[in-house]
């Protein structure tokens, strides 16, 4: 699989990460549903052994869940086998399971210290801040870690969720390493004002749900999102419910005859789509069984052509001109 150079940084990534945010389980408000802890880790190691060469990961995700499961994954492997791991900071579970943000430079400081203990290593390759929450301690909170990183707790560091102007806030400071966004055929924002500031200024991109939670996978129906569990976030997410998801899946089956024609998954075809973008480093795949990674991680090695991409980019007009028209009927516009 080929790899990508992160920003300014020395770590290469290959085009295709292991996303572990669904096997922090379901016991929590952004959960997806219970998870097979033993399924977890052989999808990882299988994602391993397929050529992916970093895993991704947060502190959050099931309150240690997923980084105790990634811990048991890199101990089974040996140390020259073992990928790099990206993590994250600044989010707190509360009692009633609920998340809250904290960026102060106490609390920092002790979400490294128990995130390199869960996950068993000696420093972290790339620490980022999850989401810039409050707002005003983002500075306090990037100043932390880059103590960490001259403590040599950690290699890189990087921002998800943020802003343009929280990454010229903090540039001063610290050289931002990477910007984690989520980024997907269903959400586009980022290419207007993102990717344009990190390639002017070097910084790696690395795309959370580029297959838009499981939508554009070509696996998923209206019965199948009719049937998530309360424990599946996204079975409050207004995209898994009609009107959106007929839209969506509209667009899936839209650009199906492409992955058909190219004799790959549809999965792929996603990844393969936001990866076109050069300000692109990655695209994170979930990863909750060895199956899942089987059927993407050949996205990464996929350049569309330029006819290929012009089907897309009509399915994806079709889906935003009738988006825009059930909005305006929702507030009694027509």
């Amino acid at each position: 699989m080929q790899r990508r150079r992160l920003g300014k940084t020395q770590l290469e990534f290959t085009t295709i990460g292991i996303g572990t945010w669904a096997i922090g389980g379901g016991e929590w408000s952004y959960g997806w549903g219970d998870q097979d802890e033993k399924e977890a880790v052989a999808g990882i190691h299988r994602g391993i052994e397929l050529g992916v060469n970093w895993i991704d990961t947060a502190a959050i995700y099931g309150d240690g869940a997923s980084e105790v499961l990634v811990g048991k994954a890199l101990r089974d492997m040996p140390g020259a086998e073992r990928p790099l791991i990206a993590t994250k900071c600044g989010r707190i579970m509360q009692d009633d399971a609920t998340v809250k943000g904290r960026l102060k430079k106490e609390s920092v400081i002790g979400e490294c210290e128990a995130s390199l203990q869960r996950l068993g290593v000696e420093s972290i390759d790339l620490y980022q801040i999850h989401w810039p929450d409050p707002d005003e301690d983002i500075e306090e909170a990037w100043s932390a870690m880059v103590q960490l990183k001259e403590a040599g707790k950690i290699r890189e560091i990087g921002v998800s969720n943020h802003s343009v102007q929280q990454l010229k806030r903090l540039q001063p400071i610290h050289p931002v390493a990477s910007l984690q966004p989520p980024y997907s055929m269903l959400n586009r924002e980022v290419e207007e004002d993102h990717l344009p500031y990190c390639s002017e200024n070097g910084i790696g991109v690395i795309c959370y749900s580029p297959m838009g939670k499981g939508l554009l996978t070509g696996a998923f129906s209206r019965e199948r999102a009719e049937a998530l569990s309360d424990k599946d976030h996204r079975s409050r997410d207004p995209k898994f419910s009609p009107p959106q998801l007929d839209l969506n899946l509209e667009v899936v089956e839209a650009i199906r005859p492409l992955a058909e024609e190219s004799g790959r998954s549809v999965a792929q075809l996603p990844l393969a789509w936001v990866l076109r973008r050069p300000e692109v480093t990655s695209a994170i795949v979930g990863v909750r069984k060895p199956s899942q990674i089987e059927q993407t991680v050949g996205g990464g090695d996929w350049h569309l052509t330029e006819e290929e991409l012009d089907v897309v980019e009509g399915a994806l007009k079709l889906r935003a001109a009738k988006l825009a028209q059930l909005e305006q009927t929702s507030q009694g516009w027509v």
